[in-house]
């Protein structure tokens, strides 16, 4: 029974390479627990409900906090070090229609939730593509 695990695990491993996503990992660390197991019992459903158990515990427990952890060691870059800052509204942005801002000299176009007057200060919440997701600061 222990090569239908080794083959579960190659799988599972080689589905991992090809996707990168962090989703088939844990079931392949808990596939190799359950090929350890069938070394040991040869209950099959025992096998299989350590193999799915401990599979979504894994990943459940443990996927939050590594991708935490791989986004933390991502380097930021130029366009990434507006993010948080202020900028000053250089044409009205609508709801639905985008405006400009200024920040760090340079001039942005940007989009919001809620209408924001020329003149006013945001604050630059995020990047999408070419324009910049604002708030309003509050006076």
């Amino acid at each position: 029974m222990w090569y239908i695990w080794l083959g579960i695990v190659i799988l599972l491993a080689l589905m991992e390479v090809m996707t990168v996503n962090l989703t088939t990992i844990w079931f392949v660390i808990s596939g190799f627990a359950a090929l350890l197991l069938s070394l040991v019992i040869d209950n099959f459903l025992l096998q299989f409900a350590v193999f799915v158990i401990l599979g979504i515990v894994l990943l459940s427990q443990t996927k939050g906090v590594l991708e935490k952890w791989l986004q933390s060691n991502h380097p930021r870059t130029n366009l990434d070090r507006i993010i948080g800052m202020e900028a000053i509204v250089t044409e009205e942005i609508k709801k639905n229609t985008p405006g400009e801002v200024k920040v760090d000299g340079k001039l942005w176009t940007a989009i919001a939730s809620k209408k924001i007057k020329k003149g006013s200060t945001v604050h630059i919440l995020d990047i999408s593509g070419v324009k910049v997701l604002v708030e309003e600061v509050d006076s």
